[in-house]
């Protein structure tokens, strides 16, 4: 799907406010409320849209501590690589999983109670993953910019 200024009005409001009404939403990008309808059901089909949530305070729910953790794989080679992404996923405290470039493989992110409750995470499940060489951990001490919106553009043309 291609996308063009009108879709990009919407997922810059809806990224900021998934809770807006269709009525508000069509008021914002000048159309009229059942086109406007039409273009978010489109992004929802085409998952451009993932998926609407509701952010969190982590102090405020009892997570105090986010790691990154660094993972570095004993081998590589699809079926390692397939076993040790569902081992992870399996873990409800893994947020984040990236596959990296670097001395690492992987790199998790980890939201977790206190750094007591992080310990039982890597003594317990992140050393049982298959076919870990190493985890090197680095604990968040302050968080001074977390956002959620992507800064959306259409290409330029001739690029």
């Amino acid at each position: 799907m291609k996308l063009d200024k009108t879709d990009v009005k919407i997922l810059k409001i809806l990224q900021t406010d998934g809770r807006i009404t269709n009525a508000a939403l069509a008021q914002k990008i000048g159309i009229s409320p059942p086109p406007t309808l039409d273009r978010v059901k489109k992004l929802e089909q085409k998952k451009i849209i993932k998926k609407y949530v509701a952010l969190v305070n982590p102090a405020d729910v009892g997570v105090e501590t986010f790691t990154f953790v660094e993972v570095t794989l004993l081998r590589h080679g699809k079926k390692t690589i397939s076993e040790f992404l569902a081992s992870v996923m399996k873990i409800k405290e893994v947020m984040e999983c990236h596959h990296v470039t670097g001395d690492a493989d992987f790199m998790l992110k980890i939201a977790a109670r206190n750094i007591p409750a992080y310990e039982e995470i890597v003594l317990h499940r992140l050393t049982e993953l298959p076919h870990i060489q190493q985890l090197k951990t680095m604990v968040v001490l302050s968080t001074t910019k977390c956002e959620t919106a992507l800064d959306i553009e259409l290409p330029r043309k001739g690029t």
